[in-house]
């Protein structure tokens, strides 16, 4: 993927845990979402969360290694760190953020998204999840290089897999886990998902 690719990708990616995005059209973002189970053969958007990302907490405790993980990582974001906080990152790693799936495909890629999220965070609330995800509630801050505005004290909430030391995954999950939740995916590598 070029620069001028990997830029547009950047600029897509902007932290829309503060409420705003690449094409958005200031409606409810729920209500762009297709309410399906996973048996339905309704069609599936690019925007709904992955098939097997969960959208709550299976009520069991979270691992206490892979907190320590997400913890470092929103304390480097929010400290401006950007270098510390794309180092606790996998290469390849995989994102949504009110964007189709984006695979990470370089160290290079993992600092784009990382720069792009233009609020910090603190870790509020963490529960274990299905398939080794922990279910992270986070409350948004300023944070140095960024610029959260009126997100700034609003809540996020997202599923992040870490894996040998390293975030993997990291979906951004609805406001509302009652809301439409994930949909059905196509396989691994399909046409929704873009590499960086």
């Amino acid at each position: 993927m070029d620069s001028r690719s990997l830029s547009l990708v950047a600029t897509c990616t902007c932290l829309l845990l503060a409420g705003s995005g690449c094409g958005d059209d200031g409606g409810d973002p729920k209500q762009r979402r297709v309410a399906t189970t996973p048996e339905s053969s309704a069609p599936r958007g690019p925007l709904d969360l992955p098939r097997g990302v969960p959208p709550r907490s299976s009520g069991a405790a979270a691992n206490p290694a892979h907190v320590k993980i997400i913890r470092a990582w929103s304390n480097a974001l929010r400290g401006g760190d950007i270098t510390a906080a794309s180092a606790l990152w996998a290469v390849p790693s995989k994102v949504q953020n009110a964007t189709p799936v984006i695979a990470l495909g370089s160290r290079r890629a993992v600092r784009l998204f990382n720069s792009s999220l233009t609020c910090g965070s603190v870790v509020t609330r963490s529960a274990g999840a299905e398939r080794d995800f922990t279910i992270v509630t986070l409350r948004l801050t300023e944070r140095p290089g960024g610029d959260c505005g009126s997100g700034t004290g609003n809540s996020a909430r997202t599923a992040i897999r870490v894996q040998d030391g390293k975030i993997v995954e990291w979906y951004r999950l609805p406001d509302d886990p009652d809301g439409p939740g994930p949909q059905p995916d196509p396989s691994p590598g399909g046409s929704d998902e873009t590499t960086v």
